[in-house]
């Protein structure tokens, strides 16, 4: 059973940082890529970020310039680094695990409020 526990969330005003965490652990087979998606109350799950097995990154280009996407092989686990924080970044975000089978695995999901 694979089970991804993120961290890191929490309440920021506007300008501030956090850095979300996401570990992975179970039985799962390779990795093919890895994500950070958002979901904020009344609106659908969207992509933030993405880190694939060979490390290509992709973002959300509301968050380009912002956040930076990493991964720790050896710890399987990985981070979102936010910075300039800004009240709509304000939502639950989730880890996302997608595997070479092409199945999908998420996290519990850390809230991110980001208010004055």
């Amino acid at each position: 059973q694979v089970q991804l526990v993120e961290s890191g969330g929490g309440l920021v005003q506007p300008g501030g940082s956090l850095r979300l965490s996401c570990a992975a652990s179970g039985r799962f087979f390779s990795i093919n890529a890895m994500g950070w998606y958002c979901q904020a109350p009344g609106k659908q799950r969207e992509l933030v970020a993405i880190i694939t097995s060979g490390g290509s990154t992709n973002y959300a280009d509301s968050v380009k310039g912002r956040f930076t996407i990493s991964r720790d092989n050896a710890k399987n686990t990985m981070y979102l680094q936010m910075n300039s924080l800004k009240p709509e970044d304000t939502a639950v975000y989730y880890c996302n695990l997608n595997d070479v089978r092409g199945y999908d695995y998420w996290g519990q999901g850390t809230q991110v409020t980001v208010s004055s």
